[in-house]
């Protein structure tokens, strides 16, 4: 298992880091797009759809939905200037984060307060598109920004997205394998530990200092990106709980098998999907 992770890792990583750094903004929509499609067909059995054409359906409103986003807010024109976000994308990335604070206290209340959602499909399939739509347009929003002037700029802010939380997952791993001994939220995920947690954020703000030390930044720099890394990889520990939530509640291990190693595309994304969101929002807010 070990193997296959680390060998699905390796051909993986570069690939997506290359789709993020040179892929035309238009096409790096698409292929981000195909990648929520997969994500809506794996959020078909967290639903209890068995039967395809229900799971085909539910990624068909997906595609709808973000298509939707995509006619009315072009990639290229959601920036007003390289600081301003307009105001249609800011209400879509608060609403993620309202959607993202409902999920905590359904995720710290489980499953005390599971009665209601998971009684009913359609309320996870809300769930689903709360999680998977606004993903899509934070991806956006963070890549195309500053994107006529210099294409590369959203890609590095991404890649100090993608650093922020791949460094506290492998924090956690290691101190949670070494030394967790107190369960984080054992009723929705029993592996996750609270030194896990915290060995995950001291691990991630320790590369933001080193970064930081070779970038020559100032004191404000490093608080902002210090407070901003915090929040991120709590966060993306939430992200990580809410699919264990729904998998638990679902009697699903693994939201699919595309990945080796990994399971399905939630099972690699479920952390982005609560970060990139705040994430976005945080730099059109305060910027970097």
């Amino acid at each position: 298992m070990l193997k296959q992770r680390i060998l699905t890792a390796v051909i993986l990583a570069p690939a997506a880091i290359a789709a993020i750094f040179y892929l035309p903004l238009p096409y790096f929509a698409g292929l981000l797009l195909a990648v929520m499609a997969i994500g809506a067909w794996e959020w078909g059995p967290l639903m209890g759809f068995a039967n395809k054409r229900r799971r085909l359906a539910f990624v068909a409103t997906n595609i709808l939905l973000i298509a939707g986003l995509w006619f009315f807010l072009p990639p290229e024109t959601l920036w007003l200037t390289h600081e301003s976000l307009s105001e249609p994308a800011l209400y879509i990335l608060w609403l993620a984060v309202a959607w993202w604070l409902l999920s905590a206290v359904l995720t710290f209340a489980y499953p005390k307060c599971s009665k209601f959602w998971s009684a009913h499909r359609s309320v996870r399939g809300i769930f689903g598109w709360l999680t998977l739509v606004p993903t899509w347009l934070a991806f956006i929003v963070i890549r195309g920004n500053e994107y006529q002037a210099d294409p590369y700029h959203g890609a590095q802010l991404m890649m100090a997205l993608f650093i922020m939380v791949w460094s506290a997952d492998v924090g956690a791993y290691f101190v949670g394998k070494s030394i967790g001994k107190r369960k984080l939220m054992p009723n929705v995920s029993p592996g996750k530990t609270l030194e896990g947690f915290f060995g995950g954020v001291v691990f991630a703000c320790l590369l933001v200092v080193i970064s930081g030390y070779l970038l020559h930044w100032s004191a404000s720099q490093y608080q902002l990106a210090l407070g901003v890394t915090v929040i991120i990889t709590t966060i993306s520990v939430l992200g990580d709980l809410n699919e264990s939530m729904f998998k638990r509640q679902a009697g699903v291990k693994d939201s699919g098998s595309i990945l080796p190693g990994h399971g399905g595309i939630l099972d690699r994304i479920d952390s982005l999907t609560a970060t990139a969101p705040i994430f976005a929002l945080c730099y059109a807010l305060v910027g970097w």
